[in-house]
């Protein structure tokens, strides 16, 4: 039996397709990056057909940069962009309006309009989420809103929801296929987590049409089989997860009080709760963590809009540095304690605070402020954001927690993960392989496939290949930190939650 395995990670900025072997090692990977679309104050948008063309690039040029074909391909896994919302023909697979993207703003008074109405406490208790247009369910309700035809072209059974996931198995398996996985379904906000299953009642209340559904499975499950004609031969697809539950995943935290951060375009904090879901008193959300066998694994989270954006904007908004890399070398030169604060509320403020119309700023500018400390604050805001959500689980009663397993693009940036140890006063443990959200959907895939036969061996293939310990005195610590959180507290909007 062929132990390779192909994940696709479908990301927020760019796609990437990676090939491991049975060990977990990286064979061969390939990115593409594709447009952002942002046609109004806090709307971004993307284009479906350029996400699926730049997934199948990527994938045939991994598999050809591995000098492997199909054949020799046990199983895909894919992972992706959650609650990015997309609708679509079901006869031609081609998407009716330009995919809603997580980070997207447009619902915001919609959501305002629901909770005043008194249906937060309801929508909360099943989803474990909150009502916010961060989620897929005011998206979809746009869409088929605004585009003309569409609500009666959905009660026909004409059209299609689903997130990145489900939009790219459809065009995997050639319109065949309609399925999602626990994981993803679990941030629609149509979803009961409790009972595994879509709700008729939030149905209703969103006003969306069960006809466009998927099929929810296991994580690991047989979703079906790519086309024959994309790669050369059909490949079975055997693991599904959104982006953060696969990053959970990858790093190995399948033991109860585990929990991971993950620093990308955004940055999300997920703490393995078990089988018990944990209700947040301090608005995180109660999300699912996996699904195998029937058998559901809550968590805890926390979401942060933006987090490596940030850095994205320093570098192609403002034009402070050349490259995202470069902000290591400026925070070696810099004070941290300059004053500067950089609140990146580009689109709003994510948990605890949920604020939408929150909006950035810098703050503690003087006449000494140059590119330097503006840069660093920007690396500082993650951090202060990852303290903001361990606060909130901490106040949850998520119990002490001893270590915080990072992954993502920002992760290799070490003066970033050593000010994050500080701020927090925990050990950071980087993983030597960094790729872990690619990594949990393939070996999700790899359980599926039997190149895996439990947990417990995917346990002892994690290895660390860096711990940053806490070395900031406590009042300092505290002192930072406490300029972050009046930093926050200048760009409320008043209007949260």
């Amino acid at each position: 039996m062929t132990a390779h395995l192909l994940a696709i990670d479908q990301g927020t900025t760019s796609s990437r397709a990676i090939v491991f072997d049975a060990a977990g090692r990286v064979l061969a990977q390939a990115q593409q990056e594709f447009r952002q679309y942002f046609p109004g104050d806090g709307w971004v948008e993307h284009d479906g057909e350029e996400i699926w063309q730049s997934v199948l690039a990527v994938c045939r040029a991994a598999l050809r940069q591995a000098g492997l074909e199909a054949r020799q391909i046990a199983a895909i896994g894919i992972t992706n962009q959650r609650e990015t919302t997309l609708v679509w023909d079901a006869a031609t697979g081609m998407p009716i309006h330009p995919a809603i993207v997580w980070q997207d703003r447009r619902t915001a008074a919609e959501c305002a309009a629901l909770r005043a109405a008194g249906h937060e406490p309801r929508v909360a208790a099943k989803t474990g989420l909150l009502l916010d247009p961060y989620f897929s369910a005011t998206k979809l309700r746009w869409i088929l809103d605004r585009v003309p035809g569409a609500r009666e072209r959905a009660a026909r059974g004409e059209l299609r929801f689903g997130t990145v996931d489900s939009f790219l198995l459809w065009r995997l398996t050639g319109g065949r296929v309609h399925r999602t996985d626990a994981s993803n379904a679990a941030r629609t906000l149509l979803f009961d987590i409790h009972r595994q299953r879509w709700d008729a009642e939030l149905l209703a209340l969103f006003d969306i049409p069960p006809s466009l559904l998927p099929e929810v499975l296991d994580c690991a499950a047989e979703f079906g089989a790519s086309d024959p004609a994309l790669f050369g031969a059909a490949i079975p697809i055997r693991g599904m997860a959104g982006d953060q539950q696969a990053a959970l995943f990858g790093q190995a935290c399948f033991a109860p009080g585990m929990l991971k951060s993950t620093y990308g375009t955004g940055c999300f904090m997920i703490r393995n709760t078990g089988a018990t879901p944990l209700v947040s008193r301090h608005r995180l959300l109660t999300t699912v963590g996996y699904r195998l066998q029937g058998e559901t694994t809550y968590a805890l989270e926390g979401s942060i809009f933006v987090a490596g954006a940030a850095l994205q904007w320093l570098r192609d908004g403002i034009r402070l540095i050349e490259h995202a890399s470069d902000s290591e070398a400026l925070a070696e030169q810099t004070d941290m304690a300059s004053g500067v604060y950089l609140v990146p509320a580009f689109t709003g403020l994510g948990a605890p605070w949920w604020d939408p119309q929150a909006r950035g700023a810098i703050l503690g500018l003087t006449r000494d402020t140059g590119i330097k400390e503006i840069v660093t604050a920007g690396l500082q805001a993650v951090c202060y954001q990852s303290r903001d959500l361990l606060e909130a689980m901490r106040l949850d009663g998520a119990g002490a927690l001893t270590a915080l397993r990072v992954d993502g693009g920002m992760v290799a940036n070490n003066w970033l993960m050593q000010f994050l140890a500080d701020i927090l006063g925990v050990a950071v443990e980087r993983p030597q392989v960094i790729e872990t959200t690619a990594l949990g959907v393939a070996s999700l895939a790899g359980l599926q496939s039997g190149v895996y036969q439990g947990l417990d061996e995917l346990t002892a293939r994690w290895q660390a290949s860096r711990r940053f310990l806490p070395g900031m005195a406590e009042e300092r610590r505290q002192a930072l930190y406490a300029g972050w959180q009046d930093a926050v507290r200048r760009v409320r909007s008043g209007a949260a939650g």
